[in-house]
């Protein structure tokens, strides 16, 4: 079995259909010092154990620990959530936070004056992502105000694995050993299949063959210690070829959006690694922008776990303790995606 179709295995679907809670609300909206190095805090797993607090709520199991909230269903499936609003505090000179009529406005205001403008509908939930830039141009990055009333709970999609057509080394990508090109490539690669429809962001956070639709690159090459979600500075460099690739990217089209997804391997406890994966992923997309200029607002970060193994062990496995990059931006638009290449030998209809 080609090492892609682990991460296709067939996942059951959610029993409770209920619409997932929002994730914890940050308990300070204040701007942070840009250095990376100023984020103070735990940054091991193990300082969040005894903090954590568990009920349960509509028939599924509700953990929440210090910036996180772990949602587990009846059918063995867990989901975790995280607000964004703590990545986008980097850097800012102000933030402001305004409520009209039922939404609730978070605006992130930059040193150049641009803005990151959050809306959140009365539940919490998101509903739109806009970037405002100094001259008062708007890009909206994430519109999440359509709802397909076939989706289930508005956060999961049940869709059959796509036909992977292409070369399975060029549907998922070792960052290790492609070129820059190749990278970049991906980044701008059309999905596997044709995409029916627009999702929201949580039906693609949550739903895997809607992810699986879009090729990836995976990062396997960044080495995190044992339950910890810190980036040392001799493994930064690793996410270079990544940064440059989704800047270039995001300069040809300013209204990209990157999942940046966090995987473990099958060691720990499942709570602790859906915990440490999404601490992982958002990692990640902090060190894009803090280190590599990535803008912020062009990534949204989601951890995974042990759920998706490329390597079938239940032992350590640097394999499946990975970071992986995936173009979104065709799932959130639907309606303007493009459609997916030929396979390969296929002579394109004249």
């Amino acid at each position: 079995m080609p090492p892609a179709a682990a991460t296709m295995a067939h996942r059951p679907p959610p029993q409770v259909t209920a619409p997932l809670p929002p994730p914890p609300a940050p308990q300070n909206l204040t701007p942070l010092p840009a250095n990376p190095a100023a984020a103070q805090g735990p940054r091991r797993i193990e300082d969040f154990r005894n903090q954590r607090r568990e009920v349960q709520e509509g028939g599924r199991t509700v953990i929440t620990e210090p910036g996180r909230l772990i949602v587990r269903d009846p059918s063995g499936e867990a989901f975790v959530r995280h607000d964004e609003m703590e990545r986008f505090r980097y850097g800012a000179r102000n933030i402001e936070t305004q409520r009209v009529g039922g939404e609730m406005r978070t605006i992130v205001v930059r040193p150049d004056g641009s803005e990151i403008i959050t809306v959140l509908a009365p539940d919490g939930s998101l509903l739109r992502r806009i970037r405002r830039g100094p001259r008062g141009e708007e890009f909206v990055l994430i519109d999440n105000s359509y709802r397909d009333p076939r989706a289930v709970g508005g956060f999961y999609v049940a869709l059959p694995p796509p036909v992977i057509r292409i070369p399975y080394d060029r549907y998922i990508v070792d960052a290790a050993d492609a070129p820059p090109d190749l990278i970049y490539e991906t980044m701008e690669a059309p999905p596997v299949e044709r995409i029916e429809r627009r999702y929201t962001l949580d039906e693609i956070r949550y739903s895997p063959n809607v992810r699986m639709l879009m090729p990836s690159i995976d990062v396997n090459s960044i080495n995190f210690d044992l339950g910890s979600w810190e980036i040392a500075p001799d493994q930064a460099a690793k996410l270079q070829v990544i940064a440059d690739g989704l800047n270039r990217a995001i300069q040809r089209n300013p209204r990209e959006v990157f999942l940046i997804e966090g995987h473990t391997d099958a060691t720990g406890n499942d709570t602790d690694n859906l915990s440490l994966s999404d601490r992982r992923a958002e990692s990640a997309a902090e060190l894009l922008t803090q280190q590599f200029g990535v803008p912020a607002e062009n990534l949204t970060s989601q951890g995974y776990g042990s759920q998706y193994l490329k390597e079938q062990t239940s032992g350590p496995s640097r394999i499946n303790r990975r970071v992986t990059v995936r173009r979104i931006t065709p799932l959130l638009n639907g309606g303007t995606a493009s459609l997916p290449p030929p396979p390969p030998g296929t002579v394109p209809p004249r």
